[in-house]
């Protein structure tokens, strides 16, 4: 199927000199399932390309503007710049998802966890593909363009901070408890576990959340206890 990318392109302000890169980009391995005899491969090796230099440049970007930052701190940064829900949501904003390349059920799934994960797979795979076909300078601008801009938010609220931690330091401060984690229910096989976990201040249960690891469940029950106390945008407490 040919999709006409030039529009995307010139949103991006990046022009391809091989489009085939840029349209490699965009090809999730579900689509080559249904359609063995489309030319191009999937996007995982670019997804592989594009990580690495993603992490370098903003590796970069916060070593120089931020001279007298420890190395942790640095680090925390860099992973809510580069973590999968970020990473989706700027896709989201360039219009990506109108142009993947999906088997006909991811089509349908668009509000999924897993079309958020292709989605952040994606333009990691379009950084590698700006690389691979215009150098690492565009491939710079390009990321400076729209995922340093995030920055000052995750600064301000810190976003840097885990939900775990924060609801830690939240409870600690301001109900004078340690939030303590517990699982509800384990369902599924071995190979595809799910687990519910409930997040207790003492007795009480404030927020419940659910992953396919434990966790991965504890924090998302934090992050509805960060919501459910009404926590989630105020400012952190005194450290």
């Amino acid at each position: 199927m040919e999709k006409d990318f030039s529009p995307f392109e010139k949103s991006i302000g990046v022009q391809f000199k091989k489009k085939d890169h840029l349209r490699q980009a965009f090809v999730h391995r579900s689509y080559l399932n249904e359609n063995p005899s489309f030319p191009l491969g999937h996007n995982e090796r670019l997804e592989f390309l594009g990580d690495a230099v993603l992490e370098l440049v903003v590796t970069e970007y916060l070593y120089a503007q931020y001279p007298e930052a420890p190395e942790g701190d640095m680090t925390n940064w860099r992973a809510s710049l580069v973590n999968a829900k970020m990473l989706s949501r700027i896709a989201s904003e360039i219009d990506m998802d109108r142009f993947l390349y999906l088997s006909k059920g991811e089509s349908k799934d668009g509000e999924s966890r897993a079309r958020q994960y292709i989605l952040a797979n994606a333009i990691e795979a379009l950084i590698g593909a700006i690389y691979l076909d215009r150098g690492y300078g565009i491939s710079r601008d390009f990321i400076a363009r729209y995922v340093f801009p995030e920055l000052p938010n995750i600064l301000e609220k810190r976003l840097d901070v885990d939900p775990k931690s924060k609801l830690q330091e939240y409870a600690q401060e301001k109900v004078r408890v340690t939030p303590n984690y517990q699982v509800l229910a384990e369902t599924g096989p071995d190979h595809a576990k799910w687990f519910k976990v409930g997040v207790f201040f003492a007795k009480d249960m404030v927020a419940t959340g659910e992953g396919d690891s434990k966790q991965e469940a504890q924090v998302n029950a934090a992050t509805n206890a960060l919501k459910a106390r009404g926590w989630e945008d105020e400012e952190m407490p005194a450290s």
